[in-house]
């Protein structure tokens, strides 16, 4: 069912979670345990996304890093291939069209960490040859490439970071600086030789917390030609419970300082919604715990928060998201390019047309 918009969701996740309720509280959700339903695929058309840069591969937890990523590779590849009606696999810019001309939900194959690379920057071709678009140097915990977000020292890109960026430049894959530590983020942007991107954030100025980007790094990305996406999470809020209205804050708060060129979403979410809001409060205190417990929470998770925004989620998000920013006073064309048309021009810029 079409927005009249392309919508590029730059992280998000396919999945229906209700299906395994004791998904919820694992450490870690691979791919293999999702569960693309015929509810998956029906909500997502009926959401109106037209493509998503879907998470797999290594992120945390007690994965060889390299042998779990080739795994979570052929798993999507066997979803696409199981699902040809519904879903594609987006290997070019022009395919995010192409999906929405067919009617079909374009599957974007990304990284939330490079640890799969491990000291081996050639590997970076070869996950390129695999379809990977989009590899995210670090999660929150510092990695052989740099520092996340809630690594205390803060020490920037490594040596062997600058390689990894290198080669991400050269085989025309997106630097993601999502989760990254602020000196990570700041020279990351710097070394690349192509336009970097954030693709699921929110803004420290609003809510200063490690996940959220400050000013310089959104300004920096933004005046390389990047792109920031604004997430639907709890970082949104000091309180921890976000609201639709704190994500429209973050959005123009992000407008105002990088342009309205260069932001979109990446929602960090599913777009089937949760049925049983109370069962999955129960089971949340256990997965923050688990994530704490390996180091790998972000600053403001917390088990009385949803990791998502309640008045913003199903199959009417993105509409209603829309809706929100007419009523702020933004234009046709402005939506148009925080949906999705941004993405698309930062996908040109790095993997071509």
């Amino acid at each position: 069912m079409s927005l009249g918009y392309i919508v590029v969701n730059a992280l998000g996740v396919l999945d229906d979670p209700n299906a395994v309720p004791a998904a919820a509280a694992q450490l870690v959700q691979t791919s293999d345990q999702l569960t693309v339903s015929e509810r998956t695929l029906a909500d997502a058309h009926a959401s109106g996304v037209t493509a998503i840069n879907v998470t797999l591969g290594y992120t945390m937890g007690d994965f060889p890093p390299y042998e779990h990523t080739l795994r979570e590779i052929e798993t999507w590849d066997t979803i696409i291939r199981t699902h040809p009606q519904d879903l594609m696999r987006v290997g070019a810019a022009r395919d995010i069209a192409e999906a929405g001309r067919q009617g079909k939900i374009g599957i974007i194959y990304g990284f939330q960490n490079a640890a799969a690379v491990e000291d081996r920057p050639e590997r970076v071709a070869a996950f390129a040859g695999l379809g990977v678009r989009v590899i995210q140097l670090t999660y929150n915990q510092a990695n052989q490439i740099g520092d996340g977000s809630t690594a205390p020292e803060n020490r920037g890109l490594t040596p062997l970071g600058h390689e990894v960026v290198a080669a991400l430049n050269e085989h025309r894959l997106m630097v993601d600086l999502s989760h990254s530590g602020e000196r990570t983020c700041l020279e990351a942007t710097r070394a690349s030789r192509r336009p970097v991107s954030v693709n699921h954030t929110g803004c420290r100025a609003l809510v200063d917390l490690p996940r959220n980007k400050t000013d310089e790094e959104l300004r920096l990305v933004a005046a390389g030609g990047g792109f920031v996406g604004i997430y639907f999470m709890p970082f949104l809020n000091a309180s921890g419970h976000a609201t639709a209205r704190d994500v429209v804050e973050h959005i123009a708060h992000a407008v105002n300082v990088c342009g309205e060129d260069h932001v979109g979403i990446g929602t960090d979410g599913t777009i089937t919604a949760i049925d049983d809001l109370d069962a999955y409060r129960d089971r949340l205190a256990e997965h923050v715990a688990q994530r704490q417990a390996a180091g790998a929470a972000a600053a403001g998770e917390r088990s009385d928060t949803f990791p998502f925004v309640a008045d913003l989620r199903g199959v009417g998000q993105f509409r209603e998201l829309a809706r929100l920013l007419e009523q702020r006073g933004y234009s046709s064309t402005r939506i148009e390019k925080i949906l999705g048309r941004n993405f698309c021009t930062y996908a040109k810029e790095v993997w071509g047309k």
